[in-house]
């Protein structure tokens, strides 16, 4: 398998991270992720453009352009014959010897860039059917705007959700749905969609971005509005959204059916809308 590190497609066993590189000793880095369907990359700059956006807001310089960064990634999806899967690519502030929670001089310490990519099919089955999800307390940091590799908050969430049956935990702020642990989330209440606006609290997600462009271009009602748990209850439909879930329908929270227990109508045609716009892009999804 090839993968990126810092400018250069190598195998993976080339590649060596120094255990003084600051993402490991402080989380101190950023990631994204990018899908591809049928060998193309489906909202590669939105995906590329967040994350010189997250390096922008922590002061970190990345080592090329984005034209420079988007023919690499283009390069290793091609020489590792990715179909349909997903990219992830993570930037480091580098090697800071010796250890110091300041930032290092950037022309002193470069910073450290990798990608790998993986197949992944799409989940039709879960997509059809849903899953399930528990809320829990948002105890993360307030820049969740930031694209961070510091993700414990989100990790014990999710185990959190995983320990009682779940697919996915979905966070509030004393009472305020905010997002999922890895996703954001969407509810439907008398055919009108609401999310959460992109601030601080939340990752402004290009899934998200996708959705609210197709439903408003489809003439469906959307509001970016935070709502609450007690909203939430009464909603007809829930569904969180990310890069490699699409729209994905949440029918069961704390083990309690949302509507009717199953997808609704209004994510059924939201899921319909995506696929029309990736297929617009990467050709018929298979």
């Amino acid at each position: 398998m090839k993968v990126i590190w810092n400018n250069e497609i190598v195998e993976r066993s080339e590649v060596k991270i120094d255990m003084e590189d600051r993402g490991y000793q402080f989380a101190d880095g950023i990631y994204d992720v990018v899908r591809a369907y049928n060998g193309k990359f489906f909202t590669l700059d939105e995906h590329v453009d967040r994350l010189f956006s997250s390096a922008e807001k922590i002061e970190l310089i990345l080592p090329f352009t984005k034209e420079e960064l988007k023919q690499l990634l283009s390069k290793l999806i091609q020489v590792n014959e990715i179909d349909t899967g997903n990219v992830y690519m993570q930037l480091t502030r580098g090697i800071g010897i010796p250890r110091n929670h300041s930032y290092p001089d950037p022309e002193l310490v470069p910073p450290v860039f990798t990608a790998t990519t993986t197949l992944v099919p799409r989940d039709q089955i879960k997509m059809d059917q849903g899953m399930s999800a528990i809320i829990v307390p948002d105890l993360r940091w307030l820049r969740c705007d930031i694209k961070s590799t510091s993700l414990l908050g989100n990790i014990m969430a999710k185990h959190e959700a995983h320990k009682k049956g779940g697919d996915e935990a979905i966070l509030h702020r004393d009472g305020v749905v905010t997002e999922c642990s890895s996703s954001n989330v969407w509810m439907i209440k008398n055919d009108v969609i609401y999310t959460h606006p992109d601030g601080n609290l939340v990752l402004p997600g290009i899934t998200k971005l996708m959705l609210l462009k197709v439903a408003r271009k489809a003439g469906i009602p959307v509001k970016e509005e935070a709502f609450t748990l007690e909203n939430l209850k009464e909603a007809d439909e829930v569904f969180a959204s990310s890069t490699t879930m699409e729209a994905m329908p949440i029918t069961f929270i704390d083990g309690n059916p949302v509507g009717q227990g199953k997808r609704g109508s209004g994510v059924e045609r939201l899921q319909q809308l995506y696929v029309d716009a990736v297929e617009e892009v990467c050709g018929k999804i298979r």
